[in-house]
């Protein structure tokens, strides 16, 4: 009879580490999980030796400064941030390095410029090129595929303080929600002012 609850146990263990795993290779979107599980996203390593990395498989993400179309493919000047477990890029995060990613056909800048993406593709190199008046060595990089972001702006409420009445003076629906009664009777403590953060959205 232990034995068999061993079994079962052992048998639940596995089922919900396997749950756990995939659900943790599906948070990467479809069209930027690339061909490899593990994609080069040290944009600095490769920066030091591009020519190391020729070839193999890449996934970075930032924000795009420019765009240039010619008549077969269009180039993305991308300055490359940090990205979440989903492979979005963190807003607020400063630039990491700045790579040129080409795609083969047509992107309007109108939808590109000043937005952020995620690429993946190989790495084909490097070029020579500037950013204002310093000269900027580029990270080169087919894009196979790509995601735009949304940026959603999201006003984040301060914690309700607890009154003599309980949570606040009227909940979430009084006017005055983000006020709340003090420690002293009849007087109003402040929570702190609401505050506005940027989050990243598909």
């Amino acid at each position: 009879m232990h034995k068999i609850l061993t079994t079962k146990k052992s048998m639940a263990f596995a089922v919900g580490l396997s749950v756990l795993l995939l659900s943790g290779c599906v948070t990467v979107p479809e069209s930027i999980r690339g061909t490899t599980e593990t994609p080069q996203m040290n944009l600095v390593a490769v920066q030091g030796a591009p020519q190391i990395y020729v070839g193999q498989e890449a996934r970075f993400g930032g924000r795009v400064v420019a765009v240039t179309n010619d008549k077969t493919r269009t180039r993305l000047e991308i300055a490359v941030m940090p990205l979440d477990s989903s492979a979005a890029p963190i807003p607020g995060q400063p630039s990491i390095g700045r790579i040129a990613a080409y795609y083969r056909g047509f992107l309007d800048p109108v939808d590109f410029k000043n937005q952020l993406v995620t690429v993946v593709g190989p790495i084909s190199g490097s070029e020579n090129g500037t950013i204002g008046n310093s000269d900027y060595r580029y990270v080169t990089v087919n894009v196979n595929s790509y995601k735009r972001w949304r940026e959603v702006k999201e006003v984040v409420m301060p914690p309700q303080p607890m009154g003599p009445w309980g949570w606040g003076y009227g909940g979430p629906y009084d006017p005055r929600w983000g006020r709340g009664f003090g420690p002293e009777w009849g007087g109003w403590n402040d929570a702190g002012p609401a505050r506005v953060e940027t989050v990243v959205t598909e």
